[in-house]
């Protein structure tokens, strides 16, 4: 039996606790069938190569499992990144006014801009689209906020959805109004911002396919071989069939579709038919439920109220119902992801969990989880439950010395318990690292570097946030393999290279294990394959 494929590298790293010794020779890796079928040494190549079998050197190259974000939105992010603006470098309330006023610049006057990655740190007081009128009168801007969990908009925006400030929403959804009950355009919570998204422009869906699969290609090229979509809105399966109609998707990406906040057996029975639906490399598996919205907005389920009398209660108004949903579906096999910000939610999340019981098709999931008391922490690892943690949003939208929107409104105890992945891991945890792309950067070297330094990679001057709970380059690269896996149920499938695991690996031009977190975030991804089929890459990749 020949190999359709040998892999020559430097070296082949394991990601093993306690690595063995080094090798000087070359390390090959067989693969077959879109499985690797052995690896070892050059007596692999001698033994199975055959006259049809592609040979790939890579001198210096270091093989490592493939990397997977298991937390992403690849879709909605993608349309959102392709036709809005980027507002992530605006410092200021007048930059992001300046970027609005170059959008709009030659387009007609009927025309919408939309943008995302808006700091609500850039407000001086509640956040308010007063200023996009008297800046823009009469145009349409709607302005998606760093968390994707609120806009705001424009008067002219408060008039196309005929906002009044009286909607009621079967969630924590609300349209803001100021002291003349009047909206101020703040849009806050899936429900309301859905009233919004309904007079978007429409992307067409060939469109649509374009900016995700550009946005893939971007991910792949940075060393991701799959991620997990924590969502499946439309257009997400017009735009996988559309891409493999013409051609491969270059992820592997795991579906996870939402369970509305509120809902009831009839939606749950419809997200249920969707389990097993799939592509070549796609698949619906698990659902996803939000039991609380974001800190920064108030919309967080903490134990007590934040320093402004919010951040206290569910996103479920109905918690009997979300505790019965969970159920429904692990009865039904369905592994769930709850998106669990503050403090009260993980509690509760993981008592329900408790009483659904564990289901075959992987372990049931908490996301997020931003802020962890000292009672909860060993619970996952005893319940078996995956801590699915985003430390870049630790990173990047709060600050050391607790001057930021998310520290300032939970408070100082509360802030000093975030993002715990050392504390999570020591005590036993599965902690599996993901970007929540678009809301976090979607380069995995960039979160991956950030685990290790608690700042941004490239801001060597920001202090950290919460050093005490940095992770080793060994620990943060086995949280988007190993661990990745496992939050998928596939731990015998994916996350190492093994002989007959699916042939899903990354060729870095270094180890990153090696280099310094700079050095990681700048290391060149030269290959990547998924299911044996090998993606050269030319570029470093980039920010995404």
């Amino acid at each position: 039996m020949y190999a359709d494929a040998l892999v020559r590298v430097a070296h082949v790293e394991t990601l093993d606790d306690a690595p063995g010794p080094a090798h000087s020779a070359s390390q090959v890796v067989a693969v077959r069938d879109g499985r690797i079928l052995a690896v070892g040494g050059e007596e692999v190549a001698a033994s199975l190569r055959g006259p049809a079998t592609a040979l790939h050197d890579f001198p210096g190259g270091v093989l490592l499992p493939g990397l997977t974000d298991a937390h992403a939105h690849p879709v909605w992010g993608s349309v959102e990144v392709g036709s809005g603006i980027d507002l992530s470098g605006a410092d200021s309330l007048e930059a992001v006014l300046a970027t609005v006023a170059d959008a709009l610049q030659g387009r007609p006057d009927d025309a919408w801009v939309t943008g995302y990655d808006l700091d609500l740190n850039l407000f001086p007081g509640p956040p308010s689209g007063a200023v996009l009128g008297e800046r823009f009168p009469g145009r349409a801007v709607s302005l998606m906020t760093r968390d994707a969990h609120a806009l705001v908009v424009s008067p002219r925006v408060v008039e196309l959805a005929g906002l009044t400030g009286r909607e009621t929403f079967g969630d924590k959804s609300s349209v803001e109004v100021g002291a003349d009950g009047r909206p101020t355009g703040y849009v806050v919570e899936l429900q309301a911002m859905d009233l919004v998204f309904a007079h978007y422009p429409e992307v067409p869906v060939a469109t649509a396919a374009g900016y995700v699969l550009r946005q893939l290609e971007t991910l792949a090229g940075c060393g991701l071989t799959g991620l997990h979509a924590m969502d499946f809105t439309d257009p997400s399966e017009q735009v996988y069939r559309a891409i493999e109609a013409e051609g491969e998707l270059p992820l592997r990406i795991r579906c996870s579709p939402l369970v509305p906040a509120d809902s009831g057996p009839d939606v749950w029975q419809a997200v249920a038919d969707l389990q097993g639906m799939h592509g070549r490399r796609w698949r619906v598996e698990g659902v996803k439920f939000m039991l609380d919205g974001t800190a920064d907005n108030g919309t967080a389920w903490f134990d007590r109220p934040d320093s402004h009398g919010e951040n206290d209660t569910s996103l479920w108004r109905d918690v009997d119902a979300y505790r019965n949903a969970v159920r429904y579906f692990a009865r039904r096999g369905v592994p769930s992801a709850t998106h669990a910000i503050g403090d009260q939610a993980v509690r509760v999340a993981l008592d329900v969990i408790a009483a659904a019981g564990p289901v075959a098709q992987g372990p049931h999931r908490i996301e997020h989880v931003e802020s962890l008391p000292d009672d909860l922490i060993g619970r996952f690892a005893e319940l078996g439950v995956v801590a699915s943690l985003q430390p870049v949003h630790g990173t990047r939208h709060t600050r050391a010395d607790g001057n930021d929107n998310w520290s300032q409104r939970i408070g100082p105890e509360r802030a000093a318990h975030g993002w715990r992945t050392r504390d999570l891991l020591r005590h036993g945890a599965v902690v599996a690292l993901g970007s929540d792309w678009p809301i976090g950067p979607g380069d995995p070297r960039i979160a991956l570097a950030d685990c290790q330094l608690r700042r941004p990679v490239e801001a060597p001057g920001t202090p950290p946030v919460q050093p005490e709970q940095a992770l080793t380059a060994r620990e943060a690269y086995a949280g988007m393999t190993r661990a990745a896996a496992e939050a998928a149920g596939r731990p015998g499938e994916l996350g190492r290279v093994e002989p007959g695991y699916l042939a899903d690996f990354t060729v870095f031009a270094a180890n990153p294990l090696h280099l310094s977190p700079e050095a990681q975030a700048a290391n060149a991804v030269l290959a990547t394959s998924v299911g044996g089929a090998l993606y050269h890459h030319t570029t470093t990749g980039g920010r995404s």
